[in-house]
Parts: C-alpha cells; sequence; structure tokens
C-alpha cells in the first residue's frame, strides 16, 4: 500500500494525540542509572518499558494506525499494557485494554486448541482423514494418483496442499456451511500433494473448523467459547461484532489519501475459523499466560482447559516454512540467524543462541495484530490495531527479543529431580575419593569402559589440585531430570561437575565432565 508523507496534517494530529495518551499513562519508572545486579525479573523488564513505549507510539505515527493496544505478560500476569489512538475514529472514542479488536489469523490456534481437546476426549485423531467428518470431501480428486489421505493433521499443520489463499480467503469468513459444501463438492484445487510441504491456507482451517463442529456436535464456535474462553476467564472474546459492549468495538480502517476510510466489518460466518475471533487486551493476556504455564512439564493438579503436556504439543515445530539467515538480535545489527517452523495455528522459531519463541499475526481488512511468546522464558508480547493488515509485526517480535536479551530472562530453572539431587552427592564424594565400594554401586557398567578408573583418578587429581581442598559442595542446576552440574568449591578456585545418568530404573551415572572455572 502506498504510504503518503507524514506531514499530513491528519498525521500530525495523531502524533500528537498518541504522544499525549502515552505520557498520560505513563506511569512505569524510568530505568535507574544503573540495575542493581540483585534486580527481579519483574525489575529488569520494568526498565525496559519506556523504550517499548516509545517505539510503539513511533511505529503507530509512521505507519498511520488509528488505534493500537500492546502488552507484556510475564510470569503470567500482564504486566504492562498501554493504549494509543481510537477505537472509533468519527466519535473520537479512544482505545483502552478494555476495547475489542478482531485479532483475525491469531484466531486459528484457538481451534487447533479444540481439536486437540476433542483429540483428547477420544472424538477424533488427528491422522483421521477429513473425509471422514465431511462427506462433501468423499470424492475430492488430489492432485496425484499417490497423494497420502487429507488428515487433521494436514489442515492443522498447513501442510494440506492447498494453495496459499491470503487476499481470497480473506473474505470468505461470513460464507455459509451450505457453501463451503458446495465449494469443496465442486472440486478443490491444489499446489501440492497433502503432507509435501507448508502452504498457509485460510480454507485448510475453515475445513478445520467444520471438522471441530462435526466432532463436538455444535458449531466449532460455541465449542471454542464454551470449553476453553470462559474456563479462561476470557468473558469478553466473543465472535460476533454485533455483540461487542456498547462503546468497546475498535471499527476497521484503512490509510487512503491522507485519510482513514471505514472498512466493513464481516460478521460471524461458519468460515471463522480462519480469523473471526474478537478479544481485547485483558482477556488476551489470559491466553498468552495460560500458554506460558505449561512450561516446564511437572507434577502439579492439571487444571485446564487443555492438558499441559496437549499445549506444550502445540509449541513444537511441525511443518518446516523457512530459514531466515540474515536475521539479527534486536539492535538490528547483530546477525543472528532463525529457523521457522508452523505448529498447530502457531509458528515456531528458535534462534542461534538457542532461543525458542511461538506466536501467531493476524491480518484482514480492518485490523492487524500479532503475538509472540517465549514458553522456556515465561514472557509474551502482544499488539492489536484497527488498521487494514496494521504492520505491528516485526516490532511486537523484536520486543520480546529485546526482553529475553536486554532483561536477561533465561530460561525458567527446571526442577531438580530426587534421583539427580541424591546422586549429586554421591558424585561429589567420587571425584574426591574415588572409594571403591561406592564406584561399584554408583557408575553405569560402561563408565570404567569408556575410561578406566586409574586414568579418572589422574584426571581428577590434576584438575582438582589448583583449587587446594574442597571446602562445599554448591547447589546442583538441572538440565533435566537425568542431567544436571554443580560446582565444587576450592580453597583457590572452583571446578564446575557436570554429569549424565542412565535409563535405568535406579539411574547410575554414565557420563561425567570436570571443569575448572575461570576466576
Amino acid at each position: 500500500m502506498q504510504r503518503p508523507s507524514r506531514s499530513s496534517l491528519c498525521s500530525l494530529v495523531f502524533v500528537l494525540g498518541s504522544l499525549a495518551a502515552l505520557q498520560a499513562h505513563a506511569d512505569t519508572p524510568a530505568p535507574a542509572a544503573q540495575q542493581a545486579p540483585a534486580a527481579s525479573r519483574a525489575e529488569r523488564v520494568a526498565a525496559l518499558l519506556p523504550e517499548i513505549d516509545k517505539s510503539y507510539a513511533e511505529l503507530a505515527a509512521k505507519e498511520h494506525l488509528p488505534g493500537l493496544v500492546y502488552g507484556v505478560v510475564l510470569d503470567g500476569k500482564l504486566v504492562h499494557v498501554r493504549s494509543l489512538g481510537l477505537a472509533d475514529v468519527e466519535r473520537k472514542i479512544p482505545v483502552d485494554s478494555s476495547t475489542e479488536f478482531r485479532i483475525a489469523s491469531m484466531t486459528k490456534s484457538f481451534v487447533a486448541m479444540a481439536a486437540l481437546k476433542l483429540r483428547d476426549e477420544g472424538r477424533l485423531r488427528l491422522d483421521d482423514p477429513v473425509a471422514d467428518y465431511l462427506p462433501e470431501l468423499r470424492q475430492l480428486q488430489l492432485p496425484t494418483t499417490d497423494s497420502p489421505a487429507l488428515t487433521i493433521r494436514h489442515l492443522m499443520t498447513m501442510s494440506s496442499g492447498l494453495p496459499e489463499d491470503n487476499p481470497w480467503g480473506d473474505r470468505q469468513m461470513a460464507r455459509s456451511n451450505a457453501w463451503f459444501e458446495q465449494l469443496a463438492g465442486a472440486g478443490l484445487s491444489f499446489s501440492s500433494a497433502p503432507g509435501q510441504s507448508f502452504e498457509y491456507s485460510n480454507l485448510g482451517y475453515i475445513l478445520l473448523g467444520k471438522v471441530v463442529s462435526k466432532a463436538a456436535g455444535m458449531r466449532f464456535q460455541d465449542y471454542v467459547t464454551d470449553r476453553i474462553l470462559r474456563p479462561l476467564g476470557m468473558h469478553n472474546t466473543r465472535w460476533e461484532y454485533r455483540q461487542a459492549a456498547p462503546g468497546k468495538l475498535a471499527l476497521g480502517y484503512r490509510w487512503e489519501r491522507g485519510h482513514w476510510e471505514p472498512e466493513p466489518i464481516l460478521p460471524d460466518g461458519d468460515g471463522a475459523a480462519m480469523g473471526g475471533l474478537i478479544t481485547t487486551a485483558d482477556d488476551f493476556a489470559r491466553y498468552i499466560a495460560f500458554h506460558l504455564d505449561a512450561w516446564p512439564a511437572r507434577n502439579d493438579p492439571d487444571q485446564g482447559p487443555l492438558r499441559r503436556a496437549s499445549v506444550r504439543e502445540m509449541h513444537l515445530p511441525q511443518a518446516f516454512t523457512g530459514l531466515a539467515a540474515k536475521a539479527t538480535m534486536s539492535d538490528r545489527k547483530t546477525p543472528n540467524p532463525r529457523i521457522h517452523f508452523y505448529n498447530y495455528g502457531l509458528d515456531w522459531t528458535r534462534d542461534s543462541r538457542d532461543l525458542v519463541t511461538v506466536g501467531h499475526a493476524g491480518g484482514l481488512p480492518g485490523f492487524g495484530s500479532q503475538y509472540r511468546f517465549a514458553p522456556e522464558h515465561g514472557v509474551g508480547t502482544f499488539a492489536f490495531s484497527n488498521l487494514r493488515y496494521g504492520n505491528v509485526y516485526g516490532l511486537t517480535n523484536r520486543m520480546l527479543t529485546m526482553l529475553t536479551e536486554r532483561a536477561d530472562l533465561g530460561p525458567r530453572p527446571v526442577a531438580v529431580s530426587p534421583v539427580l539431587a541424591a546422586r549429586q552427592q554421591q558424585v561429589a564424594r567420587l571425584v574426591q575419593s574415588w572409594d571403591a565400594a561406592l564406584g561399584s554401586t554408583l557408575v553405569a557398567d560402561n563408565f570404567f569402559l569408556d575410561r578406566s578408573r586409574e586414568d579418572w583418578i589422574a584426571q581428577a587429581r590434576e584438575t582438582l589440585a589448583p583449587i587446594g581442598k574442597v571446602r562445599s559442595v554448591g547447589p546442583i542446576t538441572a538440565e533435566n531430570a537425568l542431567r544436571g552440574s554443580f560446582p565444587l568449591v576450592g580453597e583457590r578456585g572452583t571446578v564446575k561437575v557436570r554429569f549424565t545418568l542412565t535409563p535405568e530404573r535406579e539411574p547410575k551415572l554414565q557420563e561425567l565432565e570436570l571443569q575448572p572455572v575461570k576466576q
């Protein structure tokens, strides 16, 4: 879309209004001149919020966003939310955290979650043929004679072989089931065989919504609302814009010839699985918190509405979508290549620092949105706008990356299993004494075959000698239930001890590393 000059009067008014709104909400303390080393995660995030606010204010002005709301979710809480501009330009209704935005394709993960919930209830299987649920597809001609059956999993992972259809698909949301049945019954065109490659298909998710309706015995909208939204406390999230609270609906716009033109809002329809949900910042923060709460795996009671294991399954890579070889850190300079996959209604990224992030963008005539979270780091960001395909995408991703980089939000610690804690004490004694009786009960059968006991004794003495007498055994850091590391603290230095246990019923020591810690 051609962008007009920022010198236009309308743009100037918006800039001033946005900055005034931002100043009115500026209750976040400015960062200290020097961050204390013992600052908490929340304090480290708070120090970066003014920079996040400034970046979004600049983006809103540059992209001519009529209205914008954005937020940060940390450790299960909405720790920061700010709003700029107008939900209704004509009536001058400002955006706030309770304004209801259509979030477009961010809807897809809710429908995928519904399919997984039905799977967990035994009402469908992901590798079932779609035609088992949608009779209109039973005579569907696939693109090649050796094509596999089109399955529910193919729809969920965008590997159905249906073509990318954003321009067309965005206009089909309000269509009826009868219309889609006629469309499918007349035959569909494929760009590739199912299961072969990723290609973004809105029609695929429309079909998934129909499968959910059939398996659930009710409209997919009702199943998502009753079984996911309400249990999460998302009481202001809905499918039909005409049911929005008075004065709370964000109207959609496009920027055209120096002013905002209204975009018609599509009503709820049988195609809404591809992008029909309407929600608020307050509500959506609950959804991000629910995803973050699935990590790490643990023994706590599983409260639902979807099992934690199934939520984590949503975050795992499924269909390869590409390599961003020239990607950078949040400074836009330091190289940081990334690899991308599509999951179940979510996309997955791992960068060169081993940071995994998950999320989804949304765009429709009148709206643009994005959310992204780092499952193992407990933090997420999101933004909603009411401009046609409003470009909040790159900044929202970059703000999450910045938080993980500069707020030092490392992965949440893995709980130390009882066996790992017990073996730590034994390993600490072994590397200092090499007691034969202890060794015979502690080490696995490979241990002294891979390296002789005599060689282990010589290497341990050589490594430990420079630190002098061992004064203490430091706390263990778990990598998982059967691998961890801890420091041996001596008079003149420290040695890091890392060990791995076997998969036996009584796990034994199979691997050991002794590494001097540089002072």
